[in-house]
């Protein structure tokens, strides 16, 4: 999995030292990332529905257990990307799987880059001043990274499928 720029040595420190401050309430800041989510694209709330139920506002969709179920995985995917920041290859077909899963739910590429807007803005929220530029850099190459790896789902499944 090639980020285009391989993450510095610098920067996988950076990226740890901040995941672990973020981890340890891993629902609680993911309600911070999806409530800025659905604030920046409030188009996405239809792809979140369980059992055919269409949910009213973002705030009903961000109480549900379901949707709690969701932010925990998503979280869980942040953690692994973090975990293997060594060698990121190995987590490749799991990506890709992935990108093809959200594309299968109506998911588009394009929304990508607003989780990542998302995702930054949960990550200063959550560190403050220790958000440095530097960070947000590290954050940003290894977000671009994981989905290359999940655009590679979309672009491996035939037109019409």
């Amino acid at each position: 999995m090639e980020s285009g720029m391989p993450l510095s040595g610098g920067q996988r420190a950076l990226i740890r030292e901040s995941w672990q401050r973020v981890s340890g309430s891993p629902v609680q800041h993911g309600l911070v990332l999806f409530t800025r989510l659905f604030d920046l694209d409030p188009d996405l709330l239809p792809l979140f529905q369980y059992n055919c139920k269409q949910f009213a506002s973002p705030q009903e969709c961000l109480s549900a257990p379901e949707f709690l179920d969701h932010i925990r995985k998503v979280m869980l995917v942040i953690d692994a990307a973090v975990s293997h920041l060594e060698n990121l290859p190995c987590l490749e077909e799991y990506l890709c799987n992935l990108g093809k899963k959200h594309q299968a739910v109506g998911v588009k590429v394009e929304s990508f880059s607003t989780v990542g807007e998302s995702l930054l803005y949960m990550l200063e929220k959550c560190l403050g001043a220790a958000f440095s530029p530097e960070v947000q850099e590290a954050w940003s190459k290894l977000y671009t990274a994981v989905v290359t790896a999940m655009q590679r789902g979309w672009e491996a499944l035939p037109e019409g499928d």
